[in-house]
This record gives structure tokens, sequence and C-alpha cells, in this order.
């Protein structure tokens, strides 16, 4: 099967799986797992933070970030269609009384600041205490551009609020940006980054902050179950996603381009305009396609994403110009039967 439901489903590489098989472990609930503490102070340095610590998962990264932060009763401004806000669970308020103060996403991927300022609460009793700022980058393959996300930053200090970044594929920004990981992360007091979807790595994620903000998040680790052991057999993954696969996520992104361009013009279907910035193609279709593509597709040795009105497909290191050429062709095969059985 071809899959493209998402850059999570990706094999480790034979060189992952020998660092895994003979890394170098020890407890790291007690810090002495030595492979951990190489990746933690690996991705300190590359994301131009004090400290870093090794994560179970995405969605608990920011979870632990957010509990950190924020007290109960306080809220978070974030996008309406964000991660930490739609898809992982209402961790925040189911876990931390921690209060989501949502707004539409521009066109561009941006929250636009004008409008989150009119979402700042006033000092009041009747009112949660605003306290942070949640953006996302990448934000459906769209990218923030270094000089917006510097704005974010100045715009949280004038309004006294944190500045957390769910940077879960800011890996591809930084390729798609031309720019160090380093760069894109230097504005957010914290940052999350997945290892586990395009950099390649089976499990795992990064959080990064100050060193009193790592101290403080690595209670909340433990809280939320993510103390693990023998990590480093895990994080040995982790180092070699942080540099061999952060080199080739340009091939991602040039394979989603081809692809855009393949499905071009194609009746019944339409690529999303100006979306297409990294590993993600975006395509629009009528009501009564879903089902029906995904069968198409997976009669046919294809996996992938589709909703009720729109779907995406996601490039990843799995993925070959073959691949995106027999991709291409099954969708095309779907909808030209598609429109021609809606004229006949």
């Amino acid at each position: 099967m071809i899959d493209v439901r998402s850059d999570t489903v990706t094999q480790p590489t034979d060189a992952m799986r020998d660092a895994m098989r003979n890394a170098e472990v020890g407890d790291d609930v007690y810090k002495s797992d030595p492979t951990v503490n190489r990746l933690q102070d690996m991705s300190a340095e590359l994301l131009g933070h004090e400290a870093a610590l090794f994560m179970p998962t995405g969605t608990q990264s920011n979870l632990v970030a957010l509990l950190t932060h924020c007290q109960r009763g306080d809220e978070y401004i974030v996008g309406s269609d964000a991660h930490t806000y739609k898809y992982e669970g209402g961790g925040a308020a189911a876990l931390g009384g921690i209060q989501p103060q949502p707004l539409a996403f521009g066109n561009n991927g941006e929250l636009p600041l004008h409008e989150v300022e009119q979402l700042i609460k006033a000092d009041d009793v009747h009112f949660a205490v605003t306290k942070l700022l949640c953006l996302e980058n990448t934000q459906h393959g769209r990218v923030q551009s270094l000089g917006y996300m510097q704005t974010a930053r100045e715009f949280a200090q004038q309004h006294n609020l944190l500045l957390h970044l769910d940077g879960a594929r800011m890996a591809n920004a930084a390729v798609a940006l031309g720019a160090t990981l380093e760069a894109v992360a230097k504005p957010f007091h914290t940052v999350s980054l997945c290892l586990s979807k395009g950099l390649g790595a089976p499990v795992g994620s990064i959080l990064v902050g100050d060193k009193a903000f790592i101290e403080q998040a690595l209670r909340w680790r433990k809280v939320t179950g993510g103390g693990m052991r023998q990590a480093g057999v895990l994080a040995a993954a982790g180092i070699l996603a942080l540099t061999d696969g952060f080199d080739r996520l340009h091939q991602d992104h040039e394979r989603a381009a081809r692809l855009a361009e393949l499905l071009n013009d194609l009746p019944g279907v339409a690529v999303r305009k100006d979306w297409t910035q990294t590993n993600m193609v975006w395509l629009d279709y009528d009501a009564g396609h879903a089902s029906a593509l995904s069968a198409h597709a997976e009669s046919r040795g294809l996996l992938l994403s589709a909703g009720k009105v729109s779907g995406r497909v996601v490039i990843h290191r799995n993925i070959s110009d073959k691949d995106v050429e027999t991709v291409a062709e099954i969708i095309k095969s779907y909808f030209e039967q598609a429109v021609s059985s809606s004229k006949s």
C-alpha cells in the first residue's frame, strides 16, 4: 500500500533501527539515560533554547507546555482549527482547567494579531486570565514567515503574554523558509517539535524552553504519565531524525509540488490554491465523495485521508517519485469516473 494519510506513517530507516538496537541506555526518570540526555542537549542547541525535554508524543508535549504555562482558570488564545485546540482531546481544559479562546486562522494560516488583541481579557474577576498565545507552524502545511513570528513575539511582550509554538512540522517550515530550526524557534518562549512526522522517527517529540520552564515541565511530564525508563532506544532514532531526517525534507516538498501540478485542472476536484507550501496537498470537492474516494483508492493500493468536502495528501520519506505519479493516477481515475457518471 502507498500510504499518504499522514507523515506519521513512516517506517524507521535501517540506520535508525541499528541506532536503536545499539543505543546506550539508562533510566531517564533518574535523568541517567545518556542517549536521551544527548538528544535533549542537541535539541536545545539546534532550537536555540536553554533546555529540552524528550516527550512520548506531540499531544503530550503541547499539553505539558500548557500545564506549565497556565494555572487553573487561565486562558490561552489559539486557532479554531489548531491541533492544540481541536485535535488533542480537550486535554488543557479536561486536565488543566485551562480555558481555550479560539479564533479563525487567516487564509495564510496566521492568527491576525489585531483580532487576537480584541480577545485579551481585561483584569476583571468576571474573566479568565489571558496568559498564553499559541501559534502553529506549519499550519495545515502553510508556512508562517519569520517576520510574522517576530511580530507575534513583540505583540506578546506588549500584552504581557507568553508565546508557545506548536511546531509539530516546524522542520518543514524551516526548510521552506531556507532558515535554521533556531531561527523559527527563537521568537517563542516554548516550542514543541515532533520527531515522528516528516523527520521520520518512530516515536517522540521535543519540548524546549528555558531551564526553569523545563524543570517544571518535567514534573508535568511525570504527572501525565510520560516518565519513560530506558528511553534511549527511542531517542537514538530521534537524533538521526534531527540530522538525516531534516536534510532530506526538501524532497518531500518537491514531490508535493509535483503532485499538485498533476492534479491541477482535474474536473470534480480542486487543488486548494496556495496551500502546497511544504509536504501537503489539499483537495476540495463536493460533498458525497469521501467514502467512495477512499474505497476506490484503497482498492487500488492507496490509503488517503478524505473528509466530507476536502482531503489532504501528505508526502513523506517513504513516497517516491513513482509513487507520486501513481497517487495522481488513482485520484484522477476516481474523479473522471465520478464526473462521467454525473453526466450520464
